[in-house]
């Protein structure tokens, strides 16, 4: 039985910082890209990031350069480091595994499991 748990959301002022965390379980963490996805009420469910197991990162645009990915592959926990955050950054965020080889790691429905989801919230 694979589990994605997340981790860390809650309410912080614009400009704050939050680090979300993701245990996962039930798999070989190593043979997986790990990703972290947002949704927004009445908005599609968008691409954060994803971390590969051997150091590789990508990085959406709209949070490059305030967001940061990373993983640890010893306790298989991925992390997502929210810096500078903005009221468009307010969503129920997910974390997500692929199978290494899959295609297209930035679409949501070519993940294998995913997370329950953890709330973060952007106060001014």
């Amino acid at each position: 039985q694979v589990q994605l748990v997340e981790s860390g959301g809650g309410l912080v002022q614009t400009g704050g910082s939050l680090r979300l965390s993701c245990a996962a379980s039930g798999l070989t963490f190593s043979t997986y890209v790990m990703g972290w996805f947002r949704q927004a009420p009445g908005k599609e469910r968008e691409f954060v990031a994803a971390s590969w197991s051997g150091g590789l990162t990508a990085h959406a645009d709209s949070v490059k350069g305030r967001f940061t990915i990373s993983r640890d592959n010893t306790k298989n926990t991925v992390y997502l480091q929210m810096n500078t955050l903005k009221h468009e950054d307010a969503a129920v965020y997910y974390c997500a595994a692929i199978r290494l080889g899959a295609g297209g790691v930035t679409y949501a429905s070519h993940y294998d499991y995913w997370g329950q989801g953890t709330q973060v919230t952007v106060s001014s």
